[in-house]
């Protein structure tokens, strides 16, 4: 499934990908959450938000799915500090079991951002599920629910990661080592 470019480093093919979604829907299926939404990040966490709800529906959930898209990067590989909402969930989350999906946690401030603001507005509980948490010091408390894979300290791109919108559609997470 893909095949490797030179000016990017694989750190996690699309083999080991695919092989470890499975798991991660049968230990999310475990806490058996009613009246489950799933609020995927964008942009970067589609990809993994779409795999991630097939495999959900394979273990026997049917989670109802929105979006919410925020910034903290723009066009460059360090993160502002500042989170923008640059679109909102539609759903009504009063009362709802949400499980966040988001690509990376680095810094954490993306995800630290929507989950208070899901709370804030009423959801039942919320659980984060990240494709790759990296092993870096946060800038704010949180951590992972669930997540795919721990990751190193670099800049990854693919699996719908981009860098100034490019490398999205690779099937596997790599590293830029030319552009």
């Amino acid at each position: 499934m893909g095949h490797p470019r030179s000016d990017i480093d694989v750190i996690f093919s699309a083999e080991q990908i695919s092989e470890r979604l499975g798991g991660l829907a049968e230990e999310i299926a475990q806490l058996k959450l009613d009246k489950l939404a799933i609020v995927a990040i964008l942009k970067g966490s589609f990809i993994f938000a779409a795999d991630l709800i097939r495999a959900l529906n394979t273990v026997g959930m049917e989670p109802e799915v929105d979006f919410i898209t925020l910034s903290s990067y723009g066009k460059s590989t360090v993160s502002s500090g500042t989170v923008d909402i640059l679109r909102d969930v539609s759903i009504d989350v009063i009362g709802r079991n949400i499980l966040l999906v988001d690509d990376v946690l680095d810094s954490g401030r993306t995800l630290a951002y929507a989950k208070d603001l899901l709370s804030a507005r009423g959801a039942e509980s919320i659980r984060t599920c990240v494709l790759i948490e990296k092993d870096v010091g946060r800038a704010v408390d949180i951590k992972a629910d669930f997540k795919a894979f721990k990751g190193p300290n670099v800049f990854v791109v693919g699996y719908g990661m981009d860098m100034s919108h490019r490398f999205r559609e690779l099937p596997f997470v790599g590293r830029v080592v030319s552009t």
